[in-house]
């Protein structure tokens, strides 16, 4: 018999392709992220229909602009803007992109709700559709990261950026804790370098290895859990599943 030929994984649901017999295939669904489109499709009414509903809300508490655009990077050489519901006021400074204590008095009122229920990364569905992104995988960095650590985000960066991903929803709410005691600027950049980065490219690779529908089916019912934890949080998520994917070792995100 011959050497087993490894499939690899692509989509929301992480559907197998086989690459010696459906090269053609891969190319396919690797480069356009056809998967996710067609999903992204399918929830695009629902999700024009909540933008639709926070868009009066945030420009009576807000004003505008509505959204906010972030330049990010789909690869260690390409980037693109990342949208989001604006939920701070204007840095004064020119390096603000990552959120420490210092910057927290910049949230706006409503800003913190949207945060908190991430309903402010709904608009991301349009980078989906522009296939920028999907919905599992690491988080887009910032170029400035990128460029400072190109051997971390050469490994991160061979898998397609998502909205959601394994070191969001085991590492984010212990991120957020550690940059919301940092006093400056600085000091948020040092710590995000120093211990935000090798934790979630840990993750990262992690779930690059273990990819499957089982874990992938897992990111996303955290993720949502995310969403009613912070509407409800005396609520508590099965432990269960984490330790049937191996993660019960990991420092959970909440």
């Amino acid at each position: 018999m011959g050497a087993r030929i490894p499939e690899r994984r692509y989509g929301v649901v992480g559907i197998a392709v086989n690459g010696a017999r459906s090269s053609g295939i891969t190319k396919f669904v690797r480069r356009y992220g056809i998967i996710d489109r067609l999903a992204a499709i399918l929830l695009l009414p629902i999700i024009l229909v909540l933008l639709i509903s926070i868009y009066p809300v945030a420009l009576m508490l807000q004003g505008r602009p509505f959204l906010f655009r972030s330049e990010r990077m789909m690869t260690p050489k390409r980037s693109f803007y990342l949208l989001k519901i604006r939920t701070m006021h204007a840095c004064s400074t020119s390096n603000c992109a990552v959120v420490g204590g210092d910057q927290l008095h910049r949230v706006t009122k409503f800003g913190h709700i949207l945060r908190r229920s991430r309903l402010d990364e709904l608009p991301q569905i349009f980078n989906v559709l522009l296939g920028h992104i999907g919905f599992i995988g690491p988080r887009p960095p910032q170029r400035k990261y990128v460029e400072a650590f190109p051997e971390i985000y050469s490994k991160v960066l061979r898998a397609r950026p998502g909205i959601t991903g394994l070191a969001t929803v085991i590492f984010h709410r212990h991120e957020t804790q550690m940059l919301r005691r940092c006093l400056s600027v600085e000091e948020t950049d040092e710590v995000y370098r120093r211990r935000c980065i090798p934790m979630k490219a840990k993750l990262d690779s992690l779930y690059l290895e273990r990819r499957s529908i089982g874990l992938n089916m897992f990111i996303l019912a955290r993720t949502g859990w995310h969403v009613f934890h912070s509407l409800w949080p005396d609520l508590q998520f099965g432990g269960g599943v984490m330790t049937h994917l191996g993660l019960r070792g990991s420092r959970s995100g909440g």
